[in-house]
């Protein structure tokens, strides 16, 4: 079978919704054994509920990403009972905002989920990659290699992991372990609904419509179009993948000049 993660155990943070959960989702059913790493443990415990219900095998673990010590101890505790082949550094944070509008706070949180969430798991899961190899997934995004209005922070962290992938893929590849990264445009998920609903109350069809066309192809994506990319890169079949970040826009890079 293509794709085959048979017996192969993945870690995947932020697996409680959106792209991480489509992601643990795909994974179980290409045959890994999926730890969602998860601040909301109830929202793991149901997406772990439903990946066992139809036959997969997933855990869910209540984690901070980033507090260093919180990983660590997550990683260790799933790193001794199986080898962990797979990190998959989805959890993140929004925030809207130019620099005036953003405040040290604001600024701090993000990137304590956005970059030293990415930099603790990558921390935290290389003991039991160096030995026999591994793969690490970073969820970048479009706003990381080009400007977009009101994304000062965001913008600024997703940067930062896309050159943090550059670097673990440079300095790792030696230990056979590979590091790629997904830049997404916009993705419908829960978040694009809880946007809408809080900045535009009673316009939300009417807006969600407009940052659709935002893409030249016409839509929004999906989280299981990220998710099939991520089985891909995770997979043997992207073997020789590796040091590069894959933008899944529907052509908002290439083709949005006029």
């Amino acid at each position: 079978m293509k794709f085959d993660l048979t017996q192969k155990t993945a870690v995947v943070t932020g697996g409680g919704s959106g792209i991480g959960s489509a992601i643990a989702k795909t994974f179980a059913s290409h045959g890994a054994h999926v730890h969602i790493l998860e601040l909301d443990s109830e929202a793991a415990e149901a997406v772990t509920t439903e990946i066992t219900e139809t036959g997969g095998t997933a855990f869910a673990h209540e984690c901070n990403v980033s507090i260093q010590d919180q990983v660590v101890e997550t990683m260790a505790a799933i790193g001794t009972s199986a080898p962990i082949d797979i990190l998959v550094n989805n959890a993140g944070i929004a925030h809207i905002g130019n620099v005036e509008e953003t405040t040290a706070t604001d600024f701090d949180r993000v990137f304590d989920i956005n970059v030293k969430g990415v930099y603790n798991c990558i921390f935290g899961v290389l003991p039991f990659m160096k030995d026999k190899g591994g793969v690490v997934l970073n969820m970048a995004s479009i706003a990381g290699s080009m400007g977009i209005n009101k994304r000062f922070a965001y913008s600024a962290s997703k940067g930062a992991v896309l050159t943090m992938t550059y670097s673990v893929a440079k300095d790792y590849v030696k230990f056979g372990i590979r590091c790629n990264s997904i830049s997404p445009a916009r993705i419908h998920s829960p978040l694009v609904d809880g946007y809408l609903e809080k900045n535009f109350p009673g316009e939300e069809a009417a807006m969600f419509e407009k940052l659709s066309k935002t893409q030249p192809i016409g839509r929004m994506g999906t989280s299981q179009e990220v998710a099939d990319l991520a089985l891909y890169l995770c997979s043997d079949e992207a073997a020789f993948v590796t040091g590069t970040d894959f933008p899944i826009d529907g052509g908002f890079i290439k083709l949005n000049g006029d």
